[in-house]
C-alpha cells in the first residue's frame, strides 16, 4: 500500500518510537540495563580498593562448627578474632532477629524447673546473646543488618538522625515493614542499616537504595551507614528538588551520588580480585594482615543458606554485592546518570530519526548500509566511552533500535520508490530511447529531473503526406493499414533512437521527437538533421519494399527547429508523461506542416541552421509567416 511506504508513515512510526521511549516501560528499562551490563562485562571496574574483605561462612565451616545457626558464643569468639585482627568495620550480612535457641536462657524454657532453679541454671549456662552483644559493644565496629518485610511490625528507630530538605518522602522506595536485629544486639552496634537492593524487572542487582521509607520514617542502608561511620558523621542529610532526590550527604565534604530515587549504581569489579576468607581461616589467626585496617563483610556461602542474586557478572552472594557497593565508594569510581538524561536521549534520538527520514530518501540503497553502520557504531561507541572514561551512563540501546527500525523502514521505502521509478522509466522510455540510455536513467534517476527544467533542445516532427488517400485504400482492411503504419513508425523510430533522439509521442501517423533530454546530448542540432537525412534514406528503402508488395508508397514531411523549452514530467503523481513544451516546439510543428506547401520533404529552422551551418549543405527555401508568429522566419532545407 502506498500509505505504508510513504514518508508520512515513516514520520508517524518515528513519533510512535519516541512515545515508547518517553513511556519508559519495563521492557525499555530492561533493554537499557542489559546494555549497561554489557559495558560492565566488557570493561569491569579495574581499580579494586583492597580495603574490603569478604568472610564467607562455607560448608566446611558448617561441618567444623556445627549446624547453622551457631550458638552466639561462637560468633562472639569469631567477632573477637576479627576485632583483634584490626578490622575497621564489620558488616554482618546476616539477620540476627531472634534470640539464640542454643542459649542456656532459651534452653531452660523447655524444662519445668522452678523459677529460682531456672535463674541459677541460666547463670551457669550463660546467656549467649548477652555474650555476643558484649563483643559487639566492646569492639565499636559493627554494622548490623535489618531487612524489609511486608506486614512486619518490628520497626526500630534509626540509629542516626536524618535531616530532610525539600519533599523527600515521595521519591524514596516505600516498604510496609522492617525486621530489625535483636534489641540486645542492636544496642551495642555502631550502625544499623537496611540490606535492600533496587527492584528491577529482570531481578538483576544494579542499584542499591541508600535510603528507604516506612510510612513517614526514613531508614539508611548498610552502605550509607558504612559511609557515615567512616566519615565520623552523626547525621545524614538528604536534599530533594523538583526532579527527585538531588543529594545525600553524610558530612559537609562527603556525599553519595544517587539518582532521583536515592539509588546508587554499583560499579562492579571482577569478583575474584577481592580477598575472601572462611571462618576457619579467621580462627586460625594466619590471615591477620589481610584483615587489619579493612572493612569486613560477613555472609553465608554454604549451600542452602546463602542468598544468591543476579548481577551483570552473573550469580553471586549477597555479601559480595555489599562488598562491591562498598568498594565502589572506596575507589570513588561511581557511575552517574544525570536527572535530565532521559530528556537529552529522547531529543537526540528524535534528531537522528528526523535526519534519517530526510537523508535516506536522497541516498542510494547501497550508501544507506554504511550510513546505518556509521550511526549505530557512533552511538554505541560514544555511550561506551562516556561509561569507560567518566562513569556516565548513557542509554544507546533504544536509540540504536529506533535508528535501525527507521532506517529499515525508510530504506525499504527508498528501495520501493527507486524500484517503482526504474520500472516507470523503463516503461516510459524503453520504446523511445536507446536501451543504453534507459539503463543509464535507471541507474541514476536524478538525471531525469522530475517536475521539468529549461533546456536548449532540438525538436523534430515527421508526418505522412497524403495519409487520407492511403487510408481510403484500406477501408476494407483496417488491420492492413495499422500494419503499414507500424512498419513506417518502427523504421523511423529506430533511426531516431540510433542517433540519440527521444521519441516523445506518436500522434496517429505523426512522430514527435527531440534531442538533449532526458540525457544531455552534445551536437543535438547536428544529430537531428542527420537523423532526418537518414530517415529519408530509410523511407526510400521501405518504399522499394512496398512497391514489390504492391502497396502504396509513403511520403513524409519533416520539420526541425531548436531553442529553449521546458522538458520534464507533465501530468499527475499517478500518471505522467515525459514531454516538452515551448515556442520552439510549436515552430518545429509549423515547419513540418509548411513543408507540403514549400515542396520540400525537410524544412529546418534558422535557429538550428545557425549552429551547424558548416556541417551540412543548407539551401535557403523562403521566409514564411507561420501561425502564432507575427514576424516571418527563414527556413532551409538540405541540397540534394
Amino acid at each position: 500500500m502506498k500509505i505504508f511506504t510513504s514518508i508520512w508513515m515513516v514520520i508517524v512510526f518515528a513519533i510512535v518510537l519516541t512515545g515508547i521511549r518517553i513511556d519508559n516501560s519495563d521492557t525499555v528499562k530492561t533493554l537499557r540495563y542489559k546494555t549497561w551490563d554489557h559495558f560492565q562485562q566488557v570493561e569491569p571496574r579495574q581499580a579494586v580498593s583492597d580495603k574490603v574483605v569478604v568472610i564467607n561462612i562455607t560448608e566446611s565451616d558448617i561441618k567444623k562448627y556445627g549446624q547453622w545457626p551457631w550458638p552466639r558464643h561462637i560468633l562472639a569468639m569469631f567477632h573477637a578474632n576479627l576485632t583483634d585482627s584490626g578490622a575497621v568495620l564489620v558488616n554482618y550480612n546476616i539477620l540476627f532477629a531472634e534470640a539464640d535457641r542454643m542459649s542456656g536462657k532459651e534452653y531452660l524454657k523447655n524444662f519445668p524447673f522452678p523459677a529460682e532453679v531456672r535463674e541459677q541454671l541460666a547463670v551457669i549456662l550463660a546467656d549467649t546473646d548477652k555474650v555476643f552483644a558484649f563483643a559487639i559493644k566492646e569492639s565499636k565496629n559493627v554494622v548490623l543488618m535489618s531487612s524489609v518485610k511486608n506486614n512486619a511490625d518490628n520497626v526500630i528507630p534509626s540509629t542516626v538522625p536524618i535531616i530532610e530538605k525539600g519533599n523527600v518522602l515521595p521519591w524514596l522506595y516505600e516498604y510496609s515493614g522492617i525486621v530489625s536485629p535483636l534489641t540486645q544486639l542492636a544496642a551495642g552496634a555502631r550502625g544499623i542499616g537496611v540490606n535492600v537492593t533496587s527492584p528491577e524487572p529482570d531481578a538483576v542487582v544494579r542499584k542499591m537504595p541508600v535510603l528507604i521509607r516506612i510510612g513517614q520514617k526514613i531508614y539508611p542502608s548498610m552502605l550509607l551507614e558504612n559511609i557515615r561511620i567512616l566519615n565520623r558523621s552523626k547525621r545524614i542529610k538528604v536534599i530533594a528538588k523538583e526532579h527527585g532526590i538531588d543529594e545525600v550527604l553524610v558530612s559537609k565534604k562527603a556525599s553519595v551520588p544517587v539518582n532521583h530515587n536515592a539509588e546508587m549504581y554499583i560499579n562492579y569489579a571482577e569478583p575474584f580480585k577481592y580477598t575472601q576468607l572462611t571462618v576457619e581461616e579467621v580462627f586460625s589467626g594466619e590471615h591477620i594482615s589481610k584483615i587489619k585496617g579493612k572493612i569486613v563483610v560477613v555472609g553465608m556461602d554454604a549451600a542452602g543458606l546463602s542468598v544468591l542474586k543476579y548481577t551483570p557478572h552473573g550469580l553471586t552472594t549477597d555479601q559480595m554485592i555489599t562488598a562491591q557497593a562498598l568498594d565502589t565508594t572506596m575507589t570513588g569510581k561511581y557511575l552517574f546518570r544525570v536527572p535530565q538524561a532521559d530528556t537529552y536521549e529522547i531529543l537526540f534520538m528524535s534528531f537522528l530519526l528526523l535526519l534519517l527520514i530526510l537523508v535516506i530518501p536522497r541516498t542510494s540503497v547501497l550508501l544507506a548500509v554504511p550510513l546505518l553502520f556509521f550511526v549505530e557504531i557512533g552511538v554505541a561507541y560514544g555511550a561506551f566511552m562516556a561509561y569507560s572514561n567518566k562513569g556516565f551512563l548513557i542509554d544507546p540501546s533504544f536509540i540504536m533500535l529506533a535508528v535501525f527500525l527507521i532506517w529499515s523502514h525508510s530504506t525499504y521505502n527508498n528501495f520501493a520508490t527507486q524500484s517503482r521509478l526504474k520500472k516507470q522509466i523503463k516503461k516510459q522510455f524503453e520504446h523511445y530511447l536507446d536501451p543504453r540510455m534507459v539503463k543509464k536513467l535507471q541507474k541514476d534517476p536524478t538525471l531525469l529531473k522530475l517536475g521539468g527544467e529549461t533546456r536548449n533542445m532540438t525538436f523534430m516532427f515527421c508526418d505522412i503526406r497524403g495519409f487520407t488517400p492511403i487510408s481510403e485504400k484500406y477501408k476494407s482492411n483496417p488491420a492492413g493499414l495499422t500494419k503499414l503504419i507500424n512498419r513506417f513508425l518502427t523504421r523511423m523510430t529506430n533511426v531516431i533512437i540510433a542517433n540519440g533522439g527521444t521519441v516523445d509521442k506518436f500522434m496517429g501517423d505523426c512522430i514527435m521527437a527531440f534531442w538533449n533530454a532526458p540525457l544531455e546530448t552534445k551536437d543535438h542540432q547536428m544529430l537531428a538533421v542527420l537523423t532526418a537525412s537518414q530517415m529519408q534514406s530509410e523511407l526510400a528503402m521501405l518504399n522499394e519494399q512496398l512497391t514489390k508488395e504492391s502497396l502504396p508508397n509513403i511520403k513524409v514531411g519533416i520539420g526541425i527547429n531548436s531553442g529553449e523549452a521546458l522538458v520534464g514530467n507533465m501530468g499527475s503523481d499517478q500518471r505522467f508523461d515525459y514531454s516538452v513544451i515551448g515556442d520552439p516546439v510549436n515552430l518545429a510543428a509549423r515547419l513540418e506542416s509548411a513543408s507540403k506547401t514549400l515542396g520540400h520533404t525537410l524544412i529546418v529552422g534558422e535557429a538550428t541552421k545557425k549552429v551547424i551551418d558548416d556541417k551540412f549543405p543548407f539551401e535557403f527555401v523562403d521566409s514564411i509567416t507561420v501561425k502564432g508568429k507575427t514576424e516571418p522566419v527563414n527556413v532551409y532545407t538540405l541540397t540534394r
